[in-house]
């Protein structure tokens, strides 16, 4: 799921997940990170969900894509668009 907030220029972008699908260390790699494993790990929320918060500029798009453990790769369902295999999101 994702969660937007804007500002005046840029957009604050949650990348949130369940607490436990996938087990294990889950990292959101795109774009606006290199594609850089570990950058931007997901933390436990109080609310029992984990979730990375990311600074992007505003209206743009970016391709990103989830890295579990044992380099399972997976998708953003919410994000309603997607770039070749990645999940994409405009802000």
């Amino acid at each position: 799921m994702l969660e937007r907030t804007l500002r005046k220029n840029r957009t604050e972008v949650t990348f949130v997940l369940p607490a436990d699908t996938p087990p294990g260390p889950v990292s959101v790699v795109g774009d606006f990170n290199g594609w850089q494993p570990g950058a931007h790990t997901l933390r436990p929320r109080k609310d029992g969900k984990r979730a990375v918060t990311v600074e992007l500029p505003s209206k743009g798009a970016h391709s990103f894509r989830y890295l579990a453990a044992g380099d399972y790769w997976f998708n953003d369902e919410s994000a309603g668009d997607h770039d070749g295999p990645n999940s994409r999101l405009h802000t």
